[in-house]
């Protein structure tokens, strides 16, 4: 997802807290009027997750040669990479919540879930073979499925009517399955080898719906990996990266 794409669903999140805000006013029967004085409940959440890669190439990239056997998809005499960039595919995340309240506007929670993506990695190479050059773009597929385990604290506003606002903050630790880093290293293999474990510092801000029978949540986040994932090899593509970090936006509906 794009920063434009990002900032505008922002944008959406915070208009529809001011109208629903404004139009709560008007509302009088609360629903569910004591459910947030229980020390703690349960629910689950539906997600769709925008999963890509910050990524820092090696210093003097473009000087670097590499040869064919570093890179058997791409035939050449020799190879130089002058880029590499990330693009994000949408996935989506189901999990389970458990929120234990703290106080009248704060809560911890934990919510282990299960994250499925896939984030592109894009190359362009200048090719030189038989004394002329040429300009490829060679793209890698990195197909993740995520154990996430993530701590987060909220603080709540005031409750208006049915409705509530709130932001939040934590941590999260995950565990890639789809992982490569066992695999075996070869450079045969031009897949860009990832490690498994990350840690991640999480922060968002969200909106909430007391129902006749339940509670309904919508909810933006934004995770940022703290873990260089890159497994090195010899090859052209985990060669040409120095650091390679996950960042995740995740749109949540929460059932509680």
């Amino acid at each position: 997802m794009s920063k434009k794409s990002i900032i505008f669903s922002a944008f959406l999140l915070v208009m529809l807290i001011a109208s629903i805000s404004s139009n709560a006013q008007k509302r009088k029967v609360l629903n569910l009027p004591t459910y947030d004085e229980d020390p703690y409940h349960f629910g689950f959440i539906l997600g769709i997750n925008h999963m890509l890669f910050s990524v820092q190439p090696v210093d003097n990239l473009p000087n670097i040669k590499w040869t064919t056997e570093q890179s058997p998809d791409v035939f050449g005499d020799s190879l130089f990479v002058y880029g590499v960039t990330s693009t994000p595919s949408p996935g989506f995340s189901v999990g389970i919540l458990a929120n234990l309240r703290l106080g009248q506007y704060t809560d911890m929670r934990l919510i282990p879930a299960l994250s499925f993506g896939e984030r592109m990695l894009n190359f362009t190479i200048l090719r030189y073979r038989n004394g002329d050059t040429l300009f490829v773009d060679i793209q890698k597929s990195i197909s993740s499925t995520i154990v996430e385990i993530p701590l987060e604290f909220r603080y709540k506003s005031r409750r208006l009517n049915n409705f509530r606002a709130y932001v939040l903050g934590g941590m999260k630790y995950s565990i890639d399955l789809a992982s490569q880093k066992k695999g075996k290293g070869n450079t045969g293999n031009t897949t860009v080898k990832l490690n498994r474990n990350d840690f991640s510092l999480e922060a968002g801000a969200g909106i909430e719906f007391y129902t006749t029978y339940f509670k309904f949540g919508v909810e933006a986040k934004m995770g940022y990996g703290f873990r260089n994932l890159v497994l090195k090899e010899d090859n052209l593509y985990s060669g040409s990266i120095d650091q390679l970090r996950s960042k995740i936006f995740l749109l949540s509906f929460t059932f509680e």
